[in-house]
């Protein structure tokens, strides 16, 4: 399946039409500076971008990974992961994923846009963005807490203001964009997919980028508003 629109934009909530036309054409060093390794194999992967009008306007879900998996653990991640031979492409692992991570019912969400795929050099994957439009929402919750610590839907309007956005310095040296969300801290690969994302769209207000946080202080202050 190629990158850009499902659906028709104007087939869809006018808060989403405009992101979903940005889809078309758009090319991944939009979203990643990233590029895959040449003549190395990687396996492929699907996430879950998915939107809905909840109740303080359009909000998006995200997942908390438990702090005991071997990869990535305590990550705010969106529900995703590897393929399975059985997947009809990147939209039905997305929808597997979300179910099997968060319970969100896949005959309630309707798929809208195909982002590009992005390289994760970490894990290796090779992974399609699947935006999603939540048409009827089912209720939501850590399915295998061995998985998954926390599901959230946060709104659009809280990562967009500028007092939850800075960036976060890996001690590796990496620095990138970084979110304060309700006991979550989201940084990394879902952080930088969901910077283009408001960018994309058009909701991104101005921030402080030269605001740098040291990562392990702000996982700590993100566990500490968990625990109080």
């Amino acid at each position: 399946m190629s990158p850009g629109p499902l659906v028709d934009p104007a087939d869809v909530p006018g808060w989403l039409s405009g992101l979903v036309a940005a889809t078309a054409d758009l090319d991944a060093s939009a979203l990643t500076r990233v590029r895959p390794p040449g003549g190395l194999p990687t396996r492929p992967a699907a996430v879950l971008m998915l939107l809905g009008d909840g109740d303080n306007g359009p909000d998006v879900l995200l997942t908390r990974r438990a702090d005991t998996l071997n990869s990535h653990p305590g990550q705010v991640a969106f529900p995703g992961g590897g393929a399975d031979d059985s997947d009809d492409g990147p939209v039905a692992t997305a929808l597997r994923e979300a179910e099997e991570e968060a319970g969100v019912r896949a005959d309630g969400v309707r798929a809208v846009a195909l982002l590009p795929d992005l390289y994760v050099p970490v894990s290796g994957f090779m992974v399609t963005p699947v935006l999603a439009l939540w048409e009827h929402p089912s209720p939501v919750r850590a399915v295998d807490p061995r998985e998954t610590a926390a599901v959230a839907r946060v709104p659009i309007a809280h990562l967009v203001d500028p007092a939850n956005r800075f960036r976060v310095r890996h001690p590796s040296g990496f620095t990138g964009p970084a979110f304060a969300a309700p006991g979550m801290l989201v940084w990394g690969f879902t952080a930088g997919l969901l910077a283009g994302l408001l960018r994309l769209a058009g909701w991104e207000r101005p921030w402080n980028a030269a605001d740098v946080r040291d990562l392990d202080e702000s996982l700590r202050a993100a566990n500490a508003e968990v625990q109080a």
